[in-house]
């Protein structure tokens, strides 16, 4: 370790208990339904009235009576309904609830206040809904809710402290944890007033009423939804929803149902933001400049306007955009205006990212975990110290960013792939100088994402142009434009520093991080994934904010893609030193953490652990985030200069699972994903231009190169946990520590190979 870490290490952390973490968490008044209701800044959503006075009670308390054995009542009365609920209804179609339409031919679209990545959200959120109403999986449909109140994604906004829009965000793992309640309780409702309209023709009690396969029951008597929606829609809501009592009787829970989105992406039919096509629309192609403060300095006007189909050449301070009759002819015009920019201050490269890493050690650190007390634990021990670094990584979607605008009316309408709809909005609504009200966003499929379309960058500059143009605009990123300037994956450089005890045991550990501050997080998320899951009774980790120049975003796994291999890899150095076996030394200190433990297990069993030994080629690490857990273990070699996974296999606690076939799907991904950021080529800044510009250059990995991979997910009944980016993080350090068994040689950065 540099002397500057060893001396710190040596006299470390005098001030442990005096300087508690920063969790970097916000308090909210009152309860996760205050939350819910109270309106956000530009939501749209009516105040309540000051006659009404909303009790500090927590969820459980609002939801009365019955007990897990009957199921919980919903406190859906005091949601603010201004009459009937907010959704755009087709002629035959009555909204039951903020979320569920039923059709008067019994079909039922589930509004999801979500967007569709690749990950499976519109499936598994309407299946939800579909269970707790009864309703049958051929017949239902689903609609992005990108508006509303009840579309906030209330977990993200608190663990990403945002004080921006984050209506139908999606992202962190966090669809399931954000929306499972609220679809729940829209199901519920939906199947009561269908219940009650029933029992008005039967002249029964709806309570002795239940709804499955489509139809609501009374005893042998049976109705279809759709003959009693219209009554239903004009009934109040009683004040004693309930839930299932027992969901699992239900044949839709827990069904690897088919994919709602996945017939039309396979016979093409579905529209991608690329796809928009509007009359007299007109393609444009942008020109944005290197990393930093750049500054448009010149183009040539006449030379792109020669190229057949270009319409005009637009220079704003930091983009030039061709606009043209086809997207062929704007490119063209673009590549030939020879567009030159201008860079105020430093110029960001790979030498600067890692001055700027080193650099930032000698800063002030700043304590965001501390448990029991390191300095007392190191004082005249034995300590075991090494240094990690992680490159910087771009997201590389197969999709590049996209957006369609229009300006009419006084009004902006855009079409674009966005995670964040609230927030494209709002960049919208900047670019063309409007107001945040006079902007239509339609979120649309997103062809993959992994964080990169949070950035609102192309939907900025295609509403500008429309306003200027007053006619449709599509802005559409070519790839090298992509790599150019999407926000990338923090770079990062770790120094750990560990105390082993007699038995063998962690006793103390200590980490420093120097890397840029997490993107749309609280600071604290910068060290996500660094603290051990394990039983270490003196933990203390430091961050060190580092100004890289480089501009950073979210990627699939967060920082915990980093972290997670900085610690797991020095659990592995620890153990090797002390003589121990991974799998060993890990079980050791996983007695509080029995989920973590049980996946750990079976993932050793599942995929034939031989101890770690050198030739067995393997090697394992674990990962806990978002109230999931999993295990991973890998099988891989060096051939021919290049990392070669034979296997993967992942063990998985993701508490209850509504959709297993997408819960593997989304693991398999994110074990693929986590290959490709140990095993493919790094990223690199030259004077403030970042590449490679082709995917090809990426050495991602093709079907060729895929392993074995053996996904098992462990029976829970517990809360659902996140999925999409869980299996991220812990590939990378169990590829290096099979490959450390292959060859005996220890990989301490990310990507693994950096030749």
């Amino acid at each position: 370790a540099p002397d500057r870490f060893a001396e710190q290490v040596a006299k470390l952390v005098a001030d442990d208990q005096a300087n508690p973490p920063a969790d970097g968490s916000i308090l909210f008044i009152g309860s996760s339904i205050w939350r819910l209701l109270w309106p956000l800044p530009n939501s749209g959503a009516r105040p309540y009235r000051r006659s009404m006075r909303l009790p500090a009670v927590s969820r459980r308390s609002l939801l009365v009576g019955g007990g897990v054995s009957v199921g919980l009542v919903v406190g859906y009365v005091l949601w603010p309904r201004d009459g009937r609920p907010a959704l755009n209804v087709a002629p035959g179609e009555q909204a039951l609830s903020h979320f569920v339409k039923v059709g008067t031919d019994g079909h039922v679209i589930v509004a999801v206040p979500q967007v569709e990545l690749g990950n499976g959200v519109f499936t598994g959120l309407a299946q939800i809904v579909a269970v707790e109403l009864g309703a049958v999986w051929r017949t239902g449909g689903v609609e992005v809710l990108a508006s509303g109140l009840h579309a906030v994604n209330t977990v993200l906004k608190r663990e990403w402290a945002s004080d921006g829009d984050m209506t139908a965000a999606t992202g962190g793992s966090s669809s399931v944890r954000a929306f499972e309640a609220r679809l729940r309780d829209a199901g519920a409702v939906a199947r009561a007033l269908l219940c009650m309209a029933a029992a008005k023709r039967w002249d029964a009690s709806w309570e002795t009423c239940e709804t499955h396969s489509g139809l609501v029951w009374h005893g042998d008597e049976k109705m279809r939804f759709g003959e009693v929606a219209a009554e239903a829609a004009r009934l109040s809501v009683p004040s004693n929803v309930a839930w299932r009592a027992d969901r699992s009787a239900h044949r839709l829970t827990g069904q690897p149902l088919p994919r709602l989105d996945l017939p039309s992406k396979v016979d093409g039919s579905v529209n991608f933001a690329a796809d928009i096509r509007l009359p007299d629309m007109a393609y444009a192609a942008i020109a944005e400049g290197p990393v930093g403060e750049a500054r448009v300095k010149s183009a040539s006007k006449a030379a792109a306007m020669r190229v057949t189909g270009m319409l005009d050449l637009i220079e704003t301070e930091t983009f030039v955009a061709a606009v043209a009759v086809n997207s062929w002819a704007a490119q063209g015009g673009l590549d030939t205006a020879d567009v030159r920019f201008e860079v105020q201050g430093k110029i960001a490269g790979d030498r600067a990212t890692a001055r700027a890493l080193d650099a930032a050690f000698d800063g002030d650190g700043v304590r965001r975990v501390a448990t029991g007390d390191v300095g007392e634990a190191f004082r005249g021990a034995s300590v075991l110290t090494q240094s990690y670094r992680a490159a910087p990584a771009t997201p590389a979607p197969l999709e590049t960013a996209s957006t369609t605008a229009t300006w009419r009316g006084g009004k902006l309408e855009v079409w674009t792939a966005t995670q964040l709809p609230g927030e494209a909005a709002a960049e919208a609504a900047r670019a063309a100088e409007v107001g945040k009200t006079d902007v239509i966003v339609h979120p649309m499929m997103v062809g993959g994402s992994f964080g990169a379309r949070e950035d609102a960058g192309v939907t900025g500059a295609a509403a500008m142009l429309a306003k200027r143009l007053s006619r449709p605009v599509q802005v559409t990123r070519a790839r090298a434009a992509e790599t150019r300037a999407q926000p990338v994956r923090a770079p990062a450089a770790a120094r750990m520093a560990a105390r082993v005890a007699p038995d063998g045991r962690i006793a103390a550990w200590y980490a420093q991080l120097a890397s840029p501050l997490a993107p749309n997080r609280t600071d604290a998320a910068s060290v996500d994934g660094l603290a051990p899951p394990y039983d270490i009774p003196n933990i203390a980790i430091d961050h060190y904010p580092a100004d890289t120049g480089l501009p950073v975003g979210d990627w699939r796994g967060g920082a915990a893609v980093a972290n997670a291999f900085f610690r797991e890899a020095f659990i592995d150095e620890i153990a090797h030193t002390t003589g121990n076996d991974p799998f060993g030394a890990r079980m050791g200190m996983l007695g509080s953490n029995p989920r973590l433990a049980q996946c750990l297990t079976r993932a050793a069993a599942s995929g034939g652990w031989q101890g770690g030994v050198s030739g067995s080629n393997q090697g394992l690490a674990v990962h806990a985030m978002a109230g999931s857990f999993i295990a991973v273990v890998a099988q891989a070699s060096l051939d021919g200069g290049r990392v070669r996974v034979e296997r993967l296999v992942a063990v998985a606690d993701v508490g209850r699972v509504v959709n297993p076939a997408i819960v593997r799907s989304q693991i398999i991904g994110g074990l693929v994903f986590g290959m490709s950021a140990a095993t493919g080529a790094p990223l690199s800044v030259r004077r403030g231009v970042i590449g490679p510009g082709r995917l090809a250059d990426l050495r991602l990995p093709r079907m060729a190169d895929c392993p074995k991979i053996d996904v098992e997910l462990i029976q829970s009944r517990k809360a659902p946990g996140g999925v999409g980016e869980l299996a991220v993080p812990p590939v990378a350090p169990a590829i290096a520590g099979a490959l450390f068994a292959a060859t005996g040689t220890r990989y301490r950065q990310i990507p693994l190979l950096q030749a």
